[in-house]
């Protein structure tokens, strides 16, 4: 089914840049910014905190005000992670960029993965489930692979800057399709 391809490139998309920025934000604080290994460790296990904690309540929520809304919401925490991290490097810039990462995955990715099991049936469950994943990890595995160099190459703001061009990829589509499936659906 052709819808099925914006959400498999929404959960790519969240998984990637948070691996992307989750990555990246240790080595820049130690490296770059001169933070000790110790702050590093401190605001990583924040993110892990936050990707997860609201996975009690992503559930409902998506039920409450549906997926594309959960999804579209997360992608705007990355957004917000970023414009964070591109005014300041203090470990509570750090730490608070790395909060709502984890947040923003875990809306951006469940959301975009609830989406995906409504664009096929039973039947291409198994296939569709496989791209998705396939494309989902392969993505991941790009973003973590080329982190490194990104990072020594270009910098920490670099990196952030990233993220608008690539969540507006998947941003404008998604309000758009929602839009529109919202404006034909009382016509039904």
């Amino acid at each position: 089914q052709p819808e099925i391809v914006l959400p498999m490139l929404g959960a790519a998309l969240s998984y990637a840049l948070m691996t992307l920025i989750m990555v990246a934000a240790p080595l820049a604080m130690v490296h770059l910014c001169g933070h000790s290994p110790t702050d590093a460790a401190g605001a990583i296990q924040w993110h892990v905190v936050a990707m997860f904690a609201p996975s009690f309540v992503t559930g409902a929520i998506i039920k409450r005000i549906g997926a594309s809304l959960v999804t579209a919401i997360g992608l705007l925490l990355i957004i917000a992670c970023a414009v964070i991290a591109l005014n300041g490097i203090t470990v509570a810039h750090f730490t608070t960029t790395l909060i709502l990462l984890g947040v923003g995955w875990n809306f951006g990715f469940i959301g975009a993965t609830a989406m995906v099991t409504d664009c096929h049936t039973p039947a291409e469950r198994g296939k569709a489930q496989g791209a998705n994943d396939f494309l989902v990890f392969g993505t991941v595995a790009a973003a973590s692979f080329f982190d490194g160099a990104l990072l020594q190459a270009s910098g920490w703001q670099a990196i952030n800057w990233l993220i608008f061009p690539a969540v507006a990829l998947i941003l404008v589509p998604l309000v758009w399709q929602s839009a529109r499936k919202a404006s034909i659906a009382p016509a039904e």
